[in-house]
C-alpha cells in the first residue's frame, strides 16, 4: 500500500509537519525573547552591564526589536526566489545561534555584532517559517485558523520559557549566561527541524523549481484585480497593526522598567524577579487561546463571526484598557508608594486578549490572502507591522525619561481607542475586498504537493 505524502499524514486532525513547526518555532521564541526579557535591564545596568541611560538602551531596544521584523521581507523574498523555505529557517537559524554567543561575550562593539546576525537572522527565519505552516493547508481550508493557532500557542511556550530560564540566569547570575542559554535553545529547535524535515513536511517549503537555460525567461504573470484588492487588504490592516505592536511591546520596554523601579515584586518574603514578569503574557495565552479556538468558529456557526478587520480593531481597544490600568498604576507610584503587581497582571491579561484577536488571525490571512508566488514575501510585509511597532514602541517609551510614565501610558490607550475606532468603521470594506478568501469550504481535499525541488 502506498504510503500517503507527508503534507497529507494527520495527528489530532492537522498535518504531523505542523507539530514539527510548533517546536522549531517555540525553540527560536525562546532565544528572541529570553533576550528581550533582559536586554534594556543589561543595557542600563551600571555595575556588570553597559551602564546606558535609560532613554539610549530603549532607543537601541526599538531599533533593534524593529528592525528584526523589517528584515523578513528581504527573507520572505529571497526565500520566494531562490532559497525556499526550508534553506531560509536553516540559515537564520544558524545566524542567530552566532549572534547570541556574540552578545555573551559583553563588549559594546560585539553586541552590534551579534545584533546584526540576529537581525539577518531573524529575517530568514520569522516569515518563512510561518508561511510553511500556511502551505501546509489547501485553500479554503477550515482548520487553517486552527492551524495557525496550534502554531501560536508554540510561539507563546517559548515566549514563556526564554524569560524564565534566559531571563533568569541573566538576571541572577550572569548577562552572558542569558545570551549564551538563548543561542542554546536556538541550536536545539534547528537541531529537531533538521532530523524530521524531510519526513514530515514533504516538500513544503523547498526550493523553487529551477528552469533550464534553454526554456529562456518567462513572463511574469501580471496580478488579478482580486489579488491586487487582496495586497491592498494586507497592507491596509498591516498599518493599524504597527499601531498595536508600538503599545504592546513596551513590554519588553517601558512596561519592563516601570517593574523593576516602581512595582511591589515581593510576594511571601520572596522579590518575583522583573524578567519573570515577561512570561505572564504567555502563560495566559496557554489559558485564553482555546477560548478563542472556540470562540471564533462556534461565531461562525451562527453568522456571528467578524470579520478580520473587526477582530483587529477589538484587539487594539482591549490593549487601550491595559494600558488605561497601567495609567493608574503609574498615578499612584506618582503619590509616593509603589505599585502592586496586580496592575501589571491586569495589563497583560488584556494585552493577551488583544494579541490572540489579532496576531494568530493575521498570521492566518496573510496566507488567505497572499497569492502564492509571493507568499513569503507579504509575509515579511505583514511583519513590517511588528518592525514599526517594535521601532515606534521604543521612541514612545523614551518620552517617558522627560513626560512621566502616566503620560505616555495615557498617550496610548487614547491612540488605541482612536485607531480602533477607524478599523472597526472600515471591516465590511475590508472584507468585501478580500473577495472570498476568508470564507470556508466545508470539507477540504487533499493539500496538493508543492512543485519544487527536493530541499
Amino acid at each position: 500500500m502506498t504510503a500517503l505524502p507527508a503534507t497529507q499524514r494527520t495527528l489530532f486532525g492537522h498535518p504531523r509537519g505542523l507539530y514539527l513547526l510548533f517546536a522549531t518555532e517555540a525553540w527560536e521564541r525562546v532565544q528572541y525573547y529570553g533576550m528581550r526579557a533582559f536586554l534594556v535591564l543589561y543595557l542600563v545596568d551600571r555595575v556588570h552591564g553597559l551602564g546606558w541611560n535609560e532613554a539610549r538602551a530603549l532607543t537601541l531596544y526599538g531599533w533593534y526589536t524593529g528592525l528584526c521584523y523589517l528584515s523578513t521581507v528581504a527573507g520572505g523574498w529571497a526565500a520566494d526566489r531562490v532559497l525556499g523555505q526550508r534553506r531560509a529557517v536553516v540559515i537564520g537559524g544558524t545566524l542567530m545561534i552566532f549572534g547570541q554567543f556574540l552578545c555573551a561575550l559583553k563588549q559594546e562593539p560585539l553586541l552590534y555584532a551579534g545584533g546584526a546576525l540576529l537581525i539577518v537572522g531573524n529575517g530568514l527565519f520569522k516569515a518563512n517559517i510561518s508561511t510553511m505552516v500556511g502551505q501546509l493547508y489547501r485553500p479554503g481550508d477550515p482548520r487553517r485558523d486552527g492551524g495557525f493557532t496550534i502554531f501560536y500557542v508554540g510561539i507563546n511556550l517559548g515566549a514563556a520559557v526564554g524569560p524564565l530560564v534566559c531571563g533568569t540566569l541573566a538576571e541572577k547570575v550572569d548577562w552572558s549566561l542569558g545570551f549564551a542559554s538563548a543561542g542554546l535553545g536556538m541550536a536545539l529547535g534547528l537541531v529537531v527541524f533538521l532530523l524530521l524535515r524531510g519526513r514530515l513536511l514533504g516538500e513544503v517549503g523547498a526550493p523553487p523549481r529551477v528552469r533550464p537555460r534553454t526554456e529562456g525567461r518567462q513572463p511574469s504573470t501580471p496580478l488579478t484585480r482580486e489579488e491586487r484588492d487582496r495586497i491592498i487588504v494586507i497592507f491596509v490592516l498591516t498599518f493599524f497593526v504597527a499601531i498595536f505592536w508600538a503599545g504592546y511591546e513596551q513590554g519588553g520596554g517601558l512596561m519592563n522598567l516601570f517593574t523593576d523601579r516602581s512595582l511591589d515584586r515581593d510576594f511571601f518574603g520572596h522579590e518575583v524577579p522583573t524578567t519573570s514578569f515577561q512570561a505572564v503574557n504567555s502563560m495566559f495565552i496557554f489559558l485564553l487561546a482555546p477560548v478563542f479556538a472556540w470562540l471564533w468558529p462556534r461565531l461562525a456557526t451562527v453568522g456571528k463571526e467578524p470579520s478580520t478587520g473587526r477582530k483587529m480593531a477589538l484587539a487594539l481597544l482591549a490593549l487601550a484598557v491595559s494600558f488605561v490600568l497601567l495609567f493608574l498604576a503609574a498615578r499612584r507610584v506618582e503619590g509616593g508608594a509603589k505599585a502592586g503587581m496586580a496592575w501589571m497582571i491586569g495589563a497583560y491579561f488584556f494585552q493577551t486578549v488583544g494579541e490572540l484577536a489579532l496576531s494568530p488571525v493575521g498570521l492566518s490571512m496573510v496566507s488567505k490572502l497572499a497569492p502564492r508566488r509571493f507568499a513569503s514575501a507579504l509575509m515579511g510585509v505583514w511583519f513590517l507591522s511588528n518592525a514599526a511597532g517594535n521601532k515606534l514602541a521604543g521612541s514612545i517609551g523614551a518620552l517617558a525619561e522627560g513626560q512621566g510614565d502616566a503620560a505616555v501610558f495615557l498617550g496610548i490607550a487614547i491612540g488605541c481607542v482612536v485607531a480602533g475606532a477607524i478599523l472597526f468603521a472600515l471591516g465590511p470594506v475590508l472584507h468585501r475586498m478580500a473577495h472570498g478568501a476568508e470564507d470556508s469550504t466545508p470539507e477540504p481535499g487533499p493539500l496538493p504537493e508543492a512543485a519544487a525541488t527536493p530541499a
